[in-house]
């Protein structure tokens, strides 16, 4: 499997990430186990959490993907041979699991390890961007945990342009690490924010792009093409939004390719996004060790240019969806 590397990292990863947002959600511990042991015999290395996840399901209160993530490690003994993401700042289910100000990142941080039972994290990630904290303060904090050796590299999610180029002006003046990586959303469905603001972006800077939703909470699985199909997904009320002429007109495109490619629309989706130049890895999650062998063969895939437009046109975005 060819590997790419992350950005200005020279970390080599495999094409595809995982998505670490099932562990401890949608599946347990001995499930998440199976999918993550169908993760490496497939030849995939990277693997994307954050501090928060999955806070949102009944009983959970934040930490418990990256918990069944280290214990798997742990058992296993495999953490030298994986390349790990986390996040710290993303919205949790309280003041204090929220913000990028240097005492809650540094004090996050142990958090996080202690649970990942590693002492070092591959790339560390600001979730959301934190306005109210001095950007300064916050890549500060950063350059301490890089200093210590807990932390390698760090990134960035849902961050804008302006705040990037801000973020990466104050590294090179204060001599702070700079975010390596971003993650924004993505897909075949929400293309325009990407494409015209944060891609020409990235390309210029070399910023690795880990573009999330790359499915589109599955709705470009082609398993929903009604309101009715919406209560076979916990994701259902983001899927909701999709159901229109030009939903459906992407789900039609995706059907044609995969009877041609004699595949699945899931991996075509993923094979769209890892055809586009400025996108290092796209993140995919699977909660069954079968759908990740499914997912797994879009990084086998190429798709010809000819498809490539063709999917290009089905789904372009415009200001209004009929």
């Amino acid at each position: 499997m060819e590997k790419r590397i992350l950005g200005k990292t020279g970390i080599e990863v495999a094409p595809i990430c995982f998505g670490g947002n099932v562990l401890g959600w949608t599946a347990d511990e001995p499930t998440s186990f199976k999918i993550l042991d169908a993760f490496v015999a497939t030849g995939f290395n990277f693997i994307d959490t954050a501090d928060i996840y999955s806070f949102w399901a009944p009983g959970n209160s934040g930490g418990e993907s990256e918990r069944v993530l280290g214990n798997w490690m742990k058992v296993r003994g495999n953490r030298p041979d994986l390349i790990i993401a986390t996040k710290v700042g993303g919205q949790g289910t309280g003041p204090d699991n929220r913000g990028l100000d240097p005492a809650h990142i540094l004090r996050t941080v142990e958090e996080s390890l202690k649970r990942l039972q590693t002492d070092y994290i591959d790339l560390y990630q600001s979730h959301l961007d934190d306005a109210q904290t001095p950007m300064e303060d916050t890549l500060g904090a950063y350059s301490k945990l890089v200093d210590q050796g807990k932390v390698r590299f760090i990134g960035a999610s849902n961050y804008t342009v302006p705040r990037m180029k801000q973020a990466l002006r104050i590294s090179d003046e204060q001599g702070y690490p700079q975010y390596h990586t971003l993650q924004p959303m993505y897909n075949l469905y929400d293309r325009n924010v990407f494409e015209n603001e944060l891609e020409p972006f990235c390309l210029e800077n070399k910023i690795a792009v880990m573009s999330y939703f790359g499915l589109c909470s599955g709705f470009l699985t082609g398993k929903y093409r009604s309101k009715t199909d919406l209560g076979k997904s916990q994701r259902g009320d983001r899927i909701a939004r999709c159901l229109n002429q030009r939903g459906f007109r992407i789900l039609d495109a995706l059907d044609t390719v995969s009877n041609e490619y004699a595949s699945t629309p899931a991996v075509i989706s993923l094979a769209w996004l890892l055809a586009r130049p400025s996108v290092t890895t796209p993140i995919a999650s699977a909660s069954s060790p079968e759908q990740w062998m499914e997912l797994a063969k879009a990084a086998g895939l190429r798709l010809r240019p000819e498809t490539i437009e063709y999917l290009n046109k089905a789904s372009v975005e415009t200001e209004v969806y009929s």
